[in-house]
């Protein structure tokens, strides 16, 4: 079985992660500023048990991602493979820095959050 090279697995578990942590907080807060309202809203709170381990997930798959996105190309991938294709490492590289955008609004917005309500 071949394993990817261009780190996009680890990637989109960071990511995924990372929305999933904020959901129980970001979440309702987004919501309401679309103007979407209801009960159901209040519901969302109860992923928040959950957040610690949603952001260990996301830091561990975000050191996996880095370890594959930022080593150097000619060390592990032949000429003719996608990851040695500087377009493609550029566009993970900055994927990589977006998703660790939202980890750590995943970790302060709580800290935050008595500023918006």
């Amino acid at each position: 079985m071949p394993t990817s090279k261009t780190g996009r697995g680890p990637l989109a578990a960071g990511g995924v992660a990372a929305l999933l942590a904020s959901a129980c907080c970001l979440g309702p807060l987004v919501l309401i500023t679309l103007g979407v309202s209801g009960a159901w809203i209040g519901n969302l709170t109860a992923m928040e048990p959950y957040r610690p381990l949603f952001i260990g997930v996301a830091l561990v798959a975000l050191f996996f991602a880095w370890r594959r996105i930022f080593r150097p190309a000619a060390d592990q991938c032949q000429p003719d493979e996608v990851c040695a294709v500087p377009r493609v490492r550029v566009a993970y590289k900055m994927i990589f820095w977006l998703v660790s955008v939202l980890v750590l609004i995943a970790l302060a917005f709580p800290y935050a959050l008595p500023l918006f309500y």
